[in-house]
């Protein structure tokens, strides 16, 4: 069987670069394009027929490009002939990570840092919820996976599910995927009250033309889009079920402060909300944040230009004990699980980490990596370590100990799928965790190395960097690697989520198929449209032309479309 492998193509560059037109590159795309739909049972609806495109420079309007083939990732071990006829379907599912459900109108927020982190604000981010419900659209639509035809068996959230941690977001993501009625506006019920209406030109103001760098880069004038924005409208909700992992935006203020600032409620709550800075004091503070050093909270949240807003109580930061209770209420169960993996156990806030079924012979382990310490990333800690542990033991006939030397004994094998916010790469934040003060903190390696003495584990599912990365993790027998399988956010371009397919070649193989979908929407609407599909669709055609957009971060052919192989530790 001719295959395409990692090595063999890569396409030619991140959306938005744009395909090269030469003859040879253009034929080997179309050769690339029609062997994979002749692997698969149905590409239609994923990046694997189109893929949005558009122009590397100024403000693009977005189109359908080419699609994206499968790479065939044999890093780990080598594929076998006649594997397409022979494999069958163990599980499959779609991860969502990132989505950053936003209060843009919070006082809470500090969007005057952008010109210094990039995230502080994106000129999007007030269509979120629409948005993500076209996202919802797209998995319902679609139902099973491209390659082995299995149905999804569940939706799975790998953090940063709202963007501040606050009540309002709580209720508007819940919503969102589990569907109902949603009024994405806080403060004055009649306005919108955040930076895009200020007139201040550090942002884009879509109602009133100002001297902004979105404006000079090209950005349109588009009356009206806040107001559509914030008003209300019936989510669809995802009709299947769906799990919750948390995530650092989940745990603390704009998920980089640490938990338990003294009068932060206040702030949240309350009708003053700065806008603005001198640029002096905006580079220091911006500066402090990304070093990880000291950040004097007296400048974050005074002076500069300060906004009267409406206050609204339910902006109020939650604890993750009020995070757990929100998915076990009766009223959020939406397609189930009751809980969305959480149980009664969790409802503390102490430890939201779990396992449960992906399906027969299958379990998946939801991870927390997040620390109230303070700053973006992210680690274990020694009692969740040791848990995760106890739990592969369960169900590994065999592994390896501390040592090395292998271990048999008798138990029922399955295989594992470990999911959680942060990458092995993102885990080197060792801050004590308030939930667990003398609880040691462990980082990635440490981590990467305990997983491969448990040959059953195959998959580590992850977000947080907002780029699709897809690593090999090679462990000491090809029985000990697994894959790490990082998946780009749904707040910044590319905005994808990923299906992930777990399948038995029956030759010593699996395969782990991944394949990128984008939300259901057109790559480009008409500026007076508000219906939920084009507002959708100008969410992504705004991030795509963010000053801040990454387009790299849409990954290499290898880290999309991918068919990854690894030795079945159960053959």
């Amino acid at each position: 069987m001719a295959e395409l492998t990692r090595r063999a193509f890569t396409t030619a560059g991140a959306a938005g670069v744009g395909l090269l037109l030469c003859t040879p590159t253009a034929n080997a795309l179309d050769r690339a394009l029609r062997r994979t739909a002749q692997r698969a049972v149905r590409t239609a609806g994923t990046t694997l027929d189109q893929a949005a495109s558009g122009a590397a420079t100024g403000y693009s309007r977005l189109s359908a490009g080419p699609g994206w083939p499968v790479a065939v990732r044999a890093d780990l071990v080598e594929g076998k002939s006649g594997r397409d006829d022979r494999r069958t379907a163990l599980g499959a599912f779609v991860q969502f990570t990132d989505l950053h459900i936003t209060d843009t109108e919070s006082p809470a927020r500090f969007e005057y840092l952008h010109p210094f982190i990039g995230s502080a604000h994106r000129p999007q981010e007030t269509l979120g919820t629409v948005a993500t419900s076209a996202l919802v659209k797209r998995v319902n639509s679609l139902r099973a996976g491209p390659f082995t035809g299995r149905q999804f068996d569940f939706v799975v959230t790998t953090g940063d599910n709202t963007d501040n941690h606050e009540l309002l977001e709580l209720d508007w993501f819940l919503t969102t995927l589990n569907g109902g009625a949603i009024t994405p506006n806080s403060g004055d019920p009649n306005r919108y009250e955040g930076v895009q209406a200020s007139g201040n030109p550090e942002f884009w103001n879509p109602g009133t033309r100002l001297a902004d760098d979105y404006t000079k880069k090209g950005f349109p004038q588009v009356p009206g889009l806040l107001e559509a924005g914030i008003a209300a409208f019936t989510a669809p909700g995802l009709n299947l079920p769906w799990y919750c992992t948390f995530g650092n935006h989940d745990d603390s203020v704009v998920g980089t402060l640490p938990e338990g600032i003294p009068g932060i409620e206040g702030w949240y709550t309350g009708k003053y909300k700065v806008v603005g800075k001198d640029e002096s004091s905006a580079r220091k503070l911006g500066t402090a944040i990304q070093q990880g050093k000291s950040v004097p909270l007296g400048e974050l949240f005074g002076g500069g230009t300060v906004r009267e807003v409406t206050p609204d109580p339910r902006r109020r930061p939650f604890s993750t004990s009020e995070f757990v209770k929100a998915h076990l209420a009766a009223k959020n169960t939406g397609p189930g699980p009751v809980g969305h993996g959480f149980t009664d156990a969790n409802s503390d806030g102490r430890d939201v980490y779990y396992a449960f079924r992906i399906a027969p012979g299958v379990t998946g382990i939801s991870l927390d990596t997040t620390t109230q310490g303070g700053f973006a990333d992210g680690s274990i800690g020694l009692a969740q370590f040791n848990w995760v542990e106890a739990t592969l033991k369960r169900n590994s006939s065999t592994y390896y100990d501390f040592f090395g030397r292998k271990v048999t004994h008798s138990v029922t094998d399955e295989l594992f799928v470990l999911f959680s916010h942060h990458t092995s790469g993102t885990m080197g934040n060792l801050l004590p965790d308030a939930r667990h003060l003398l609880d040691p903190r462990l980082n990635g390696d440490t981590f990467v190395a305990m997983v491969q003495r448990f040959p059953n584990v195959v998959a580590w599912v992850n977000g947080h960097t907002h780029l699709n990365k897809i690593t090999p993790h090679v462990g000491k027998t090809p029985a000990q690697s697994f894959w790490e399988i990082n998946t780009a956010s749904h707040i910044d371009f590319p905005q994808h989520a990923r299906i992930i397919e777990l399948a038995d070649n029956h030759d010593g193989t699996l395969s782990v198929f991944t394949t990128l979908i984008e939300a259901d929407a057109p790559y480009a609407a008409d500026y007076s449209a508000r219906t939920p599909d084009a507002l959708a669709s100008m969410y992504r055609e705004f991030s795509y032309n963010d000053i801040h957009a990454n387009l790299s971060h849409v990954g290499e052919a290898g880290d999309r479309n991918t068919e990854l192989l690894l030795t079945n530790p159960l053959s």
